[in-house]
């Protein structure tokens, strides 16, 4: 492969990766459905649950992330540029 196309793929790769439903953002983080479990408290088969959503609660999906050892940020992409969405982080802090 010519180094052109061996640096095409592994932008691409990166892409990917930077682009992942959660259930292969756990897996690639190695954790099992249990162990996030055991971390937020709640039963398996609600970890499972949730992988499948295609809607759900922000502080929700906060905290599946933060189970995970990230940081969820909302930004909002638009052509001119991009914001981040602090509104739900005030929220949060306001509410504890």
């Amino acid at each position: 492969m010519s180094p052109e196309r061996r640096e095409r793929n592994h932008q691409r790769a990166m892409e990917l990766l930077s682009q992942l439903p959660l259930t292969e953002l756990r897996h690639a983080r190695q954790l099992s459905q249990e162990q996030l479990a055991g971390v937020l408290h709640v039963k398996q088969a609600s970890i499972s649950k949730l992988e499948r959503r295609t809607d759900m609660y922000i502080s929700t999906l906060r905290n599946f992330i933060r189970a995970m050892g990230g940081e969820l940020e909302i930004i909002a992409r638009f052509p001119d540029g991009s914001v981040k969405i602090n509104q739900f982080e005030e929220l949060e802090e306001s509410a504890g």
